[in-house]
């Protein structure tokens, strides 16, 4: 299980690949299983919205959303248990850093 990460333009079309690859921006692939890992930390219905990333689905956040969950890092970071997790949050919050600044961007979280 992983998480890959996708930002773009525009709200990524789900039911159209070949249309979302126009829209991309920047992605990060390459710290998946540690992403899914750490943000298995979190409490289900707790507060924030990293929680709620699908590990097995797609999850997409607006700008909004993402300016909110850059207030998660820092905790989250405290959650990692290693190098690769810790690469994984610190990348994720590249990203969201991106989107936020971006208007009318989305970060795509792509689940196994």
């Amino acid at each position: 299980m992983g998480i890959e990460l996708e930002l773009h333009s525009v709200r990524p079309a789900r039911s159209n690949w070949n249309m979302s690859r126009t829209s991309l921006l920047r992605g990060s692939y390459e710290h998946g299983e540690a992403l899914a890992e750490v943000l298995a930390t979190l409490k289900v219905n707790g507060p924030g919205k990293l929680w709620a990333v699908d590990p097995y689905g797609n999850t997409q956040f607006n700008e909004q959303e993402s300016q909110a969950a850059l207030g998660e890092i820092a905790g989250l970071l405290t959650q990692c248990s290693d190098a690769a997790q810790t690469a994984a949050v610190t990348d994720l919050a590249a990203l969201l850093k991106a989107c936020a600044t971006t208007p009318g961007s989305y970060l795509w979280f792509i689940g196994d």
